[in-house]
C-alpha cells in the first residue's frame, strides 16, 4: 500500500504545479519514515530465511537502517529539488501545442460531390489540393445558350457574305475592262476621226489655194478684157467656200481632240447627255456593292470575335456558378469534416475545417504571478509531458483573463486551472501535432537594483 501511494506521489508530482511539489516531497518522506519505523518496531516479523549469520546479527540491521536512510535522504533530495526548481523558473501551469483552423466555405449551392483524392487515404494536405466539389445542376444557362446560337447563326452567315463579295468583285472587274475597252476604242475612234478631218483640212487647204490663184489670174485677164465680170465673181465666191470649208474643219478639228483629251480622262463627249458609258457605271454600282460587302463582312468578323469573348466570359461565370472545386488554401490536416457527398448545402456554408500546420502556437495558462512578469518576445520553452523535445519559442500574445482566439483547434478555455492565458508562437512552424500538453518555462527578467 505504501509502495503504490508513493507511486502515486511520484506521478502525480511531475504533472502539478509548483504549489504542490513541496507537498508531495513531504509526504514521500512522511511514507518513507513509517517504512523504516515499521521495520525497526517488528523485527520478529523478518521471515527465518532470512536470518543473520552467527556473529553479524548485532551489525546487519544498523547496515539495512543506514542504507534506508541514504536512499531516504536521497529521494528527500531529489523530490525536494523539484519544488525548489519550480518555485525559482517562471513556467506555466499547463500548455498545449495548438494550431491555427482554416474553414473551407462553399461559394455556391448545390450537391457535394466525391473527387479523385480521398481524403481518408492520407491526412497531410498539399497546399492546393482538392478535397469537396460542389456542383450545382440548376445553375441558369440561358445567356450561355444565347450566344451559342449568335455565334453559330453569324458563323453562318460569314460564308454567304464573303461568297458574295467574291461575285461582286468579279462582276467589278469584268465591267472595269469593258469599260477599259469602250475608253481604248473611244480613243481609238477619236484619233481616226482627227486624221479624217486632218486630211478633209489639207484638201480644203488646197483648194482654197488653187480657188485663190485662179482669183488673181482672172482678175490680171479682166483688167485686158480677156475675162468677164461674171466669171472674176464666180472665181471670187468659189474662194470664199473654199476658205469657209477650211474653217469649218479646222473647227472639227479642235472639237474632236477636246473630245479626245476627255476620253483618255474617263469622260465621253457626245450628242447625247450620258457622258459615260453604261459599262463604266455599273462598274462603279459593283464597286460600291463590293465596298458594302466588305464592311457587312468586317461586321460580321467583328461580331463574331466579340460573341466568342463574351462567349468565354459566360462559360467561366456559369462553370463558378455550376461547379466549384474546395481546395486547402494551406499545406496541413484536416481537423473537422462537416459535411460528406451527396448532401446539398448552401452558399457560405461551412464544409470542412483544415489546420494550419504554418500557423502552429502553443497556448498555455499561467498564474498571475508569472502572467505580470510576462512581456510580448519574451523567449519560451514547451517541454512536452511525454519526454520528447523541447520547442524553443516566442511570446506574442498575452491575453489575461478576457477571451483567446476563438480560431485555433483547442479552445483555450480548456485549459481552466488558471485564468491567465499567453500565446506562443514556435521559432520552428513545422510541428503539428495538436493536442501534445506539456508546460512551458520563460525566460526571467534581471530585475533593475
Amino acid at each position: 500500500m505504501m509502495d503504490r501511494s508513493r507511486a502515486a506521489s511520484v506521478g502525480d508530482s511531475s504533472s502539478s504545479p509548483r504549489t504542490d511539489h513541496a507537498a508531495d516531497a513531504k509526504g514521500l518522506q512522511h511514507a518513507l519514515q513509517e517504512r523504516l519505523f515499521a521495520d525497526e518496531e517488528h523485527p520478529q516479523e523478518q521471515p527465518a530465511a532470512h536470518a543473520e549469520p552467527p556473529g553479524g546479527g548485532r551489525r546487519w540491521p544498523w547496515l539495512r537502517r543506514g542504507l534506508k536512510i541514504a536512499v531516504g535522504l536521497a529521494v528527500v533530495a531529489v523530490f525536494g529539488w523539484l519544488p525548489l526548481r519550480a518555485m525559482w523558473e517562471s513556467s506555466s501551469v499547463e500548455a498545449v501545442l495548438n494550431s491555427r483552423l482554416v474553414t473551407l466555405r462553399t461559394p455556391i449551392g448545390g450537391r457535394v460531390a466525391a473527387t479523385a483524392y480521398t481524403i481518408k487515404d492520407r491526412a497531410q494536405l498539399d497546399a492546393g489540393t482538392v478535397v469537396l466539389r460542389v456542383v450545382n445542376s440548376r445553375s441558369d444557362r440561358t445567356r450561355l445558350d444565347d450566344l451559342r446560337r449568335q455565334k453559330s447563326r453569324l458563323e453562318n452567315e460569314r460564308p454567304n457574305i464573303a461568297a458574295k463579295l467574291e461575285t461582286a468583285r468579279a462582276a467589278q472587274q469584268d465591267l472595269a475592262r469593258q469599260a477599259a475597252q469602250f475608253k481604248d476604242g473611244r480613243v481609238l475612234q477619236l484619233e481616226a476621226r482627227i486624221a479624217e478631218i486632218q486630211t478633209s483640212i489639207e484638201a480644203a487647204s488646197a483648194r482654197r489655194e488653187e480657188a485663190s490663184a485662179a482669183v488673181e489670174r482672172a482678175s490680171s485677164l479682166a483688167k485686158t478684157g480677156n475675162v468677164s465680170t461674171v466669171e472674176l465673181a464666180r472665181l471670187t465666191r468659189e474662194l470664199s467656200v473654199a476658205q469657209q470649208t477650211e474653217l469649218g474643219a479646222r473647227k472639227r478639228l479642235d472639237a474632236a481632240k477636246v473630245e479626245l483629251t476627255a476620253a483618255k480622262g474617263g469622260s465621253f463627249l457626245g450628242d447625247s447627255y450620258n457622258d459615260r458609258p453604261s459599262s463604266v457605271q455599273r462598274e462603279e454600282e459593283m464597286r460600291q456593292r463590293a465596298k458594302d460587302l466588305e464592311a457587312d463582312l468586317v461586321r460580321v468578323d467583328t461580331e463574331i470575335a466579340w460573341t466568342a469573348n463574351e462567349l468565354i466570359i459566360e462559360e467561366v461565370r456559369f462553370t463558378d456558378l455550376s461547379e466549384a472545386d474546395i481546395r486547402t488554401p494551406v499545406a496541413g490536416r484536416i481537423w473537422e469534416m462537416m459535411t460528406s457527398p451527396g448532401e446539398d448545402v448552401q452558399s457560405g456554408q461551412p464544409l470542412l475545417k483544415v489546420l494550419d500546420c504554418s500557423g502552429a502556437v502553443i497556448t498555455a495558462n499561467v498564474t498571475e504571478s508569472v502572467y505580470n512578469r510576462l512581456q510580448l518576445g519574451d523567449d519560451a520553452t514547451f517541454e512536452p509531458n511525454d519526454g520528447g523535445n523541447p520547442i524553443s519559442g516566442t511570446v506574442v500574445n498575452l491575453t489575461g483573463a478576457a477571451g483567446a482566439p476563438a480560431n485555433l483547434a483547442i479552445n483555450p478555455d480548456t485549459l481552466s486551472k488558471e485564468p491567465f492565458r499567453v500565446t506562443v508562437a514556435p521559432r520552428d512552424a513545422t510541428h503539428c501535432m495538436v493536442g501534445r500538453t506539456g508546460r512551458v518555462v520563460f525566460a526571467r527578467h534581471e530585475t533593475a537594483p
